[in-house]
């Protein structure tokens, strides 16, 4: 096992309470697999990946749980010891390149920023790895496009930066959030290859954030299922894919478009997401599910394992999480 995130809680001070954006999440990564971890806006993915990778900013705060590396807890590293880690062996790309990269510096200067800093290189080694890393993201002719801007560079193009960026120090976790975000299909397509091909090149782990299922589908070994700030199921893509159980799992696969159905309207799940500062006493998808019974208003079901999968419905079994 590579990384244990255990009963993590992320919660974020607001004028009317707290909002608990990670809820007591638990789960691991390890060596060399694709974890997905998919949900709809405000289901915590990011926050999950910004707790892991420290960047959780005021006024927001990690609360409780571990996050063990490597059998180290990086919630208890101080700001220098986690600078050392975050950007070296532990790396992440961000949704929307333009906003990540530095518009008014070249990309030669911001790759070489993080060579420098965790790999003591020279500057024409630097360079040189800088040159090396970009042409394994695709990037043609990569001694010109060093001396571009980000606002010289296509979308697509700006994305490679961004993941040559992250895996310049060979970095043994990589967190992809959202990495195809306002990328047309054909370039998500070739973003999607390039990720996965690196990964088998490279043997590294990947904590892959994203709402498409069908890039679960495409790429990851296993997939955890967040909703409110929780998980609400998790399993090897397979058996997600072939028996999903929890109902807000099911109600995704139910929103895909097929291509063999006749429907006037594709499928919806009634409802909305509860207001984070006022969640449901018990299951936080009851006002939404079909299935709901009294017990789902009123108490949280806990997460059991069932078959392969582990989900988190009185469906499938009376137990109770305990309140904290």
């Amino acid at each position: 096992m590579l990384l244990e995130v255990k009963n993590l809680r992320t919660e974020f001070s607001t004028k009317k309470g707290s909002v608990k954006a990670v809820n007591d999440i638990t789960f691991e990564l390890n060596k060399g697999e694709i974890l997905a971890i998919v949900g709809e806006s405000g289901s915590g993915k990011s926050v999950t990946s910004l707790s892991i990778m420290g960047l959780v900013r005021s006024p927001g705060k990690i609360v409780e749980g571990k996050i063990v590396f490597k059998g180290e807890d990086l919630i208890k590293k101080s700001k220098s010891e986690l600078q050392k880690i975050r950007g070296n062996q532990l790396s992440m790309i961000f949704q929307e390149p333009m906003t990540s990269l530095n518009p008014v510096k070249k990309i030669k200067t911001q790759l070489l920023e993080s060579i420098r800093i965790h790999m003591n290189f020279s500057k024409d080694d630097s360079i040189k790895r800088a040159i090396e890393i970009l042409n394994l993201v695709g990037i043609p002719s990569p001694e010109k496009r060093m001396n571009d801007y980000p606002h010289q560079m296509s979308g697509g193009m700006r994305q490679r930066v961004m993941i040559a960026m992250a895996l310049s120090c060979h970095p043994e976790i990589l967190i992809a959030d959202e990495p195809t975000t306002a990328l047309d299909v054909t370039i998500q397509a070739q973003i999607l290859d390039l990720l996965h091909d690196l990964q088998k090149k490279l043997g590294m782990a990947v904590l892959l954030i994203t709402h498409d299922l069908g890039v679960v589908a495409e790429t990851a070994d296993r997939v955890i299922v967040m909703y409110c700030g929780k998980i609400v199921e998790q399993a090897c893509v397979k058996d997600l894919f072939q028996k999903p159980k929890h109902p807000y799992t099911i109600g995704l696969f139910e929103s895909i478009p097929k291509i063999n159905e006749d429907r006037d309207r594709l499928y919806m799940i009634k409802g909305m997401v509860p207001d984070p500062t006022r969640m449901p006493k018990g299951c936080s998808f009851s006002d939404r599910c079909e299935h709901c019974m009294e017990k789902c208003k009123i108490s949280m079901p806990a997460l059991i394992n069932i078959e392969n999968q582990r989900v988190r419905c009185f469906l499938y079994g009376d137990d109770v999480e305990e309140e904290k």
